[in-house]
Parts: C-alpha cells; structure tokens; sequence
C-alpha cells in the first residue's frame, strides 16, 4: 500500500512541468525576433503576424516543459487581462479624437497654435507643453491623445518633419509621465523595489533633469536649424487657417475640452473617467458652435472617425483620423503582444536567462546596467509598459539589498528604462498606442525621441559616477567616496 503511494506521488512529480533551460528560453526568444525581423524589415508587413508566430513558439516550448494546453490558455487570457486598462484607454482616445475632430476641438488647437507658435522654437514649445501636461496628468497616452494630436498638426501646418515633431512630443510626454505622482509607472516602480513614492520621485530629479536640459537643447537647435532652412511656407500656413475657418466654427470656448481634460485627471480623476469628461464635453461644445453637428454624427465620428474630402492634400491628412475602428490595429496587436508576454512569465522563460546573467554581476553599477537591459528585453518580448517594471522589480529586488543599495536605485533603474523604451519597440503596446494616435511609425520617430534613448543610456553611465547609486541610508555613491576620501585625509 504505502509502495503504491509512492509510486504515484513520483508519477504526479515527474509529470509536472519543469523549468525551462536557458537555450529553451533562448531560441523561442530568436523565433519571435526572427519573425519580427523578416516580417517588418524584409517583407514590410504589419507586425501581427509575426507576432503570432512567437506566440506559438512560447506555446510549444510550453507544452515540452509539461504544461497543459488549458493552463497555456490561462497564462494567454492572464497576460491579456493585465493590458485592459490599455485596451479600454485605447477605445476611448479613439473616440475622443474623432468627437473633437468633428466638433472642431482639434481644428481650434491647431488654429490657436498656427499663430502663436513659430518654427523657431516650436519644437522645445512642443517639449515643454507636453512635460506640463503630462506633469499634472500622470498620462503620457492621454498627453498625446489630445495635445500631441494637435501639435502634430501645428507641426505639419508650419511644414516641419512629422518625425521630429513626434519626437518632441513623445519626449516631454514621457519626462512628464516619468516624474510625475499621479502616474502608474511612477507608483508602480517603487512598489516593485520597497520604496515610497516621493523618495523614489527625488532620487529621479538628478539624472532626469540633466538628460532633460540635453532634450531641451537639442529641440531648441532643431527648431533653428530648420527654421534657418526656411521650412516653413507662410502661404501654406494662411491658407490651413483658412481652410479651417471654411469647415468649422472657430471659438477660444472649443479649447475648453482639453483644459477639462487636464484638470480632472490633476484632480486625481482617474484617467478612463477623466478621458471619458473630455469627450462629454467635446459633444456639448460641437452642438453649440459647429452647424454641421448632430448627435448622430457624434455616434458616427466616434465610431469611424471623422472624414472629409477637402481637395487639399494637408486638410485630409490632418483631419482624417480618430474612431473606435482605427484603433483596432493597436488593440489587437496589444492583445497578441500579451498572448506571448503571459506565456513568458508565467512560465519562467525569461527568468532563467536573467537567473543566468545574473551571476556575471560584480558591482553596483553591473546590476543597475542588468535591470535596464532585462528591462528593455522586457519591453520587446513580453510588450507592455508595465511588465517590463514588474518582471525585473520582483528578479532583483533581493540582489540590491544583497549588494546593501537603497531601493531607490532599483526603482530609479526600472523606470529610466522600463517606462521610456517602451516608446521605442514597435509592437510594445505603447509604440503601437503612438503610431495609432500620431501617425507615425516607431522606426521614423524613434531618432528623434531623444529623451527616450538617452536616459537609459545616461542612467548606466551615471551609475558607474556613482550618481544613479545610493548605498543603503540613501546616499549617492559619489558622495559616499567623497565622505570617505574626506574621512581618510582627516585620519
């Protein structure tokens, strides 16, 4: 009897799934870059498809490692259900965009601007406004949902590059995003490595400022270097005025609905209510102002989009846009994208190559450039903001204390990597969410979106000064060397 026993004990644990091994974990990781790599670059298709093709590479080797395919499924629905916040804001800056287009808002921001910013200096305009709104809001999605669609069509009207423009836009959205306590990811980060918020937010000042000043100055060049150009064509400009004065109302009140916006989210309204306010408010001003508008072209609008056929080549490009159906793209390759995150995690794939890595790691500065690397990896392979500030904050929360850091090096860490390259990969939901919003692609902003890659860049360096690093009371290691240095002299 009790032989029986311990034979099924030994067959229930031989049957369970093992963990993978590190060249297991690595070739479903080459299958999925592979895929994205042809797929994008060689046959220039969208990225979908290839993405479901590493989705079912993670499946397979999930089913060699002795998982149950209805336990795969879970892992895919799980992965699925940790980007509804992300589906839902999708829906609704999709419809939001096409109510404000038809009841004039964006035409109206794009009016205003066309006369108050000029080329010289709306690029680092573009930085400022964005920090500030992203700032008080907590959102970088939202920020460029409603002033980023607005500044790219400034942009386009004053005839600079589209990319730039993104790129500017994109920067200070993220600075914004990053610093501020209204922001998940900002919250997010210190609960990952045991600090508090506000510790975390002042350890951030430092290094973010400098590489902010660096984004500031290079926008501020930019912008007159091409004005110098002479990029911009005024009679294009007067005549998009015009253009905008024929098809709608124009009336400082139409600026209202973002201003509601950006108020009721730094109110601590949450951003899906916040976002939904806008469009309410959109609906009412259209109704009054805009002749044209019924409820049922709100419907329409916020289903479709808002289209019109004007004849004139820069009014189509800015104006058609926006609608639940156009941001199906984004929705379902943040679907697919976490099909393949939730396999991952769930099933220890990425943690044995940075179990693996981890173990090379000698010094402070080593483990603060491992936890960017895991992260932006992270941003690649399981797309999603957020779980490229989770997987890695739960990997080497312990190895930080080992080591006797201040966990504000690990949350500073984890989100000068985490939250701002997921801008950069093309298929990370937040690639996907601008491309949908903006209208450009990942590969043509992603140069000029200086802030992004230049803060994890700086941050590693930084480390190795010792300015991203503080032992466990809290100090920066660079002042510590110095106390020290001050202490021997004296001795």
């Amino acid at each position: 009897m009790e032989q029986n026993e311990i034979d099924t004990e030994n067959k229930a644990t031989s049957s369970s799934p093992r963990m993978p091994k590190v060249w297991e974990a690595i070739i479903v990781l080459g299958i999925l870059i592979a895929s994205l790599a042809v797929g994008i670059i060689v046959y220039h298709v969208d990225p979908h498809v290839p993405m479901l093709l590493g989705v079912a590479a993670a499946a397979i080797m999930a089913k060699i490692l002795g998982y149950r395919w209805s336990e795969i499924e879970n892992f895919m629905i799980r992965g699925i259900s940790k980007a509804m916040q992300s589906i839902i804001i999708l829906v609704i800056i999709g419809v939001l965009i096409g109510v404000w287009l038809n009841a004039g808002v964006v035409p109206a921001m794009i009016y205003y601007g066309l006369k108050i910013l000029k080329p010289q200096i709306f690029f680092m305009a573009s930085v400022l406004i964005c920090s500030i709104t992203a700032l008080a809001t907590g959102t970088s999605w939202g920020t460029m949902g409603t002033m980023g669609v607005a500044l790219m069509g400034i942009g386009f009207g004053l005839g600079l590059n589209p990319a730039m423009t993104a790129g500017a836009i994109i920067s200070g959205a993220y600075f914004g995003d990053k610093m501020s306590p209204l922001s998940d990811t900002t919250n997010l980060a210190p609960a990952m490595s045991g600090t508090d918020i506000m510790s975390h937010i002042k350890f951030m000042i430092l290094p973010t400022a400098i590489v902010y000043v660096i984004t500031l100055v290079f926008f501020c060049v930019l912008g007159f270097v091409k004005s110098a150009e002479g990029v911009a064509d005024v009679s294009k400009v007067i005549e998009l005025q015009n253009s905008l004065k024929e098809m709608f109302t124009i009336n400082p009140v139409l600026l209202l609905p973002p201003v509601i916006v950006i108020v009721a989210v730094a109110l601590k309204v949450p951003a899906i209510p916040g976002i939904a306010l806008g469009i309410v408010a959109g609906v009412i001003v259209g109704l009054i102002f805009q002749p044209s508008c019924s409820l049922g072209s709100f419907f329409e609008c916020g289903m479709n989009g808002f289209s019109c056929e004007t004849g004139i080549y820069e009014i189509d490009r800015l104006l058609n846009s926006g609608g639940l159906m156009n941001m199906t793209f984004s929705i379902s390759m943040t679907i697919i994208a976490m099909m393949f995150g939730g396999i991952m995690e769930e099933t220890h794939q990425l943690e044995v190559i940075v179990d693996k890595l981890k173990k090379i790691v000698r010094s402070p500065a080593g483990l603060v450039t491992l936890t960017e690397v895991t992260s932006v990896v992270s941003n690649a392979t399981m797309p999603e903001q957020y779980i490229s500030i989770v997987v890695p904050g739960r990997m080497y929360s312990e190895e930080y204390k080992k080591m006797g850091l201040h966990p504000t090096t690990l949350s500073n860490a984890l989100e000068s990597s985490g939250t701002v390259t997921s801008a950069l990969i093309p298929w990370n939901t937040c690639g996907v969410f601008i491309t949908s919003t903006l209208g450009i692609s990942a590969a043509q902003y992603a140069p000029w979106a200086v802030f992004n890659w230049i803060m994890p860049l700086a941050c590693i360096v930084m480390a190795f000064l010792g300015i991203t690093v503080a032992d466990k009371n809290g100090v920066r290691l660079y002042k510590a060397r110095r106390m020290m240095k001050k202490e021997n002299e004296n001795a």
